[in-house]
């Protein structure tokens, strides 16, 4: 059952009438509906490209937050092999909300790290719906320092409306643990790679994201907050968050602009969820080829480069 978003709601419909008509036909062999249904299929896909042509920054939140978008644990399962999942932080406990371990893309070994928010109710609640606590941060710094020990590229799929804001999370040192992520990501001399799959929310997508190359799908969002949380810090009204969004400048499209992201990944038409496989592959081709432009390059080299990539973030695109 598709998920429609409110802006769909016209799709819906339409989309709807052509399945019943469907179910109908199913039920009685005399029925011949197929062209009346056909022609609502053209109709419908006709809307779609018309909803889709030129998305607001709010609407592209919308869909970036969709619950049938692929998640990390679907690129990992369609686009790693051997994948080794590594647990807990060494310190305090694991957090369900970062995946992580040793993997081969292509066959070769990589460090993949990810969030992961799940995909029902149950999953949602185990992976805290994506939110990391500082033992995920931990973890992401302790399987990043194998990596660089090792050689291994290391691989970030980014998904989360930003790190945990709980009691106990801050009692245990949530900024400083995304602060030493952050840190490490600037550390290693491995090529580090990482993709905004869906949201990336705050300094929790930073502490994963501070790579050599960054690439955003084509919906996908990346914002120092929340639309809601910044109207309702400048404007005390988190319904004010269509405003917000227009002036945090959060697509995938402003960021490649400004020099944030280095690529777009194109997704299929009405979004990721309407056809997850091909944006899976999309993404896999997307890393292929950004491991390929880094390898062979010395440590001293891409530490060097992703220190500056991050210094000259904001130099162009500010008149836009």
């Amino acid at each position: 059952m598709t998920n429609y978003l409110d802006f769909e709601k016209p799709l819906a419909e339409i989309e709807g009438k052509a399945e019943e008509l469907r179910a109908m036909a199913r039920t009685n062999d005399e029925m011949d509906i197929e062209d009346e249904a056909r022609a609502l299929d053209d109709k419908a896909h006709a809307l779609l490209k018309d909803l889709y042509k030129k998305l607001t920054p709010w609407r592209k939140c919308q869909i970036a937050r969709h619950p049938d978008r692929p998640h990390c644990k679907d690129y990992i399962d369609a686009l790693f092999t051997e994948y080794t999942p590594l647990a807990g932080d060494r310190n305090f406990a694991d957090d369900d909300a970062v995946m992580g371990g040793l993997a081969r893309f292509d066959d070769t070994p990589v460090v993949v790290i990810g969030h992961e928010k799940g995909h029902d109710t149950e999953s949602r609640l185990k992976r805290n719906f994506g939110m990391a606590r500082p033992e995920g941060y931990r973890k992401a710094v302790r399987l990043m320092e194998m990596a660089d020990k090792f050689g291994l590229p290391v691989i970030t799929l980014v998904d989360t409306p930003g790190a945990y804001p709980g009691k106990g999370a801050e009692e245990r040192g949530q900024s400083e643990a995304i602060a030493r992520s952050t840190e490490k990501c600037l550390q290693i001399g491995v090529p580090l790679i990482s993709v905004v799959i869906g949201e990336g929310g705050s300094g929790g997508a930073v502490a994963f994201a501070t790579a050599n190359r960054l690439a955003m799908l084509e919906h996908s969002v990346y914002s120092v907050i929340s639309p809601e949380g910044c109207a309702s810090i400048l404007w005390k009204d988190a319904e004010k968050m269509r405003e917000a969004a227009e002036a945090l400048r959060l697509t995938a499209q402003e960021l490649q602009t400004l020099g944030v992201a280095d690529q777009v990944i194109p997704e299929p038409l009405g979004g990721a969820h309407r056809a997850r496989q091909d944006t899976i592959r999309s993404v896999g081709h997307a890393i292929r080829a950004m491991l390929k432009d880094l390898s062979g390059t010395k440590p001293k080299k891409l530490i060097a480069q992703r220190r500056q990539k991050f210094l000259d973030i904001g130099s162009k695109g500010l008149a836009a």
